[in-house]
């Protein structure tokens, strides 16, 4: 498939088969998470914006539906397209990547759906990551911001480890919840040079932000983040770090 077959308008089955989804998911999310979201005033009612949520859980993927009911889409490893299963997943916005590599064909295609109008997901650690500290972001999200003008929606989620930790097969019935910031609205610039720096800004912005926000919604979930000398030691190391790859 093309770019352009990704970022075509959904067909009417197509959201019809993803609200019948993402009901049945939220249920069972507000079921057994108690699931629930401050901050929904943040979200954008029309067009597109990339949600950039922090990543400890795979349940993170069914709690971001609670945003909006509006079909978000989503980066997933290309070898769940096969078969029946390629058709369900495009159908429940899913975007294919092929995870481990520098996949500018799927960057090309966050730019096209951006553009077309929908939401879409970019998790900026990458893979799920564990801990208290958000690890060194990618400048995916900012790169699509920088290309189509977007707005990026932060999000911290509080609680989905505890729930279903990184090599968990089970999911605890442990409460999660999410904490959006405003939207970051896409900077203005000129020239490449002025681009680059802007994108190396943002990113650096959302970190913040996005560690603000999971500590936030982590002392919400009832599972808070350490904010003692140990922790705060270890994420000043982690920002020098950051500082050192700019």
């Amino acid at each position: 498939m093309t770019d352009l077959d990704h970022a075509r308008p959904p067909k009417r089955w197509e959201l019809r088969f993803y609200a019948l989804v993402r009901a049945l998911l939220l249920g069972f999310g507000r079921a057994w998470f108690r699931v629930s979201a401050r901050g929904l005033d943040h979200v954008p009612e029309q067009g597109s914006f990339i949600i950039s949520p922090v990543h400890r859980s795979n349940l993170d993927f069914l709690l971001v539906l609670i945003t909006t009911k509006r079909r978000i889409r989503f980066l997933a490893k290309d070898s769940l397209f096969k078969g029946v299963w390629a058709k369900i997943f495009l159908a429940l916005g899913g975007i294919p990547v092929a995870r481990g590599t520098a996949d500018r064909e799927a960057l090309q295609t966050c730019i096209d759906v951006a553009r077309s109008g929908e939401p879409l997901v970019i998790f900026p650690e990458g893979t799920r990551q564990s801990g208290p500290v958000v690890q060194e972001l990618f400048d995916g999200a900012a790169f699509v911001q920088s290309r189509t003008g977007v707005p990026i929606l932060p999000v911290g989620i509080g609680g989905s480890e505890a729930a279903m930790p990184k090599g968990s097969k089970f999911i605890k019935p442990h409460k999660v919840r999410l904490v959006i910031g405003e939207p970051l609205a896409a900077p203005e610039t000129d020239g490449a040079k002025a681009r680059r720096h802007a994108i190396k800004a943002r990113t650096a912005e959302l970190h913040e932000v996005i560690q603000d926000l999971f500590d936030q919604a982590q002392v919400e979930a009832g599972t808070p983040n350490p904010t003692g000398r140990r922790a705060l030691t270890c994420r000043r190391a982690r920002r020098n770090d950051f500082e050192r790859r700019r």
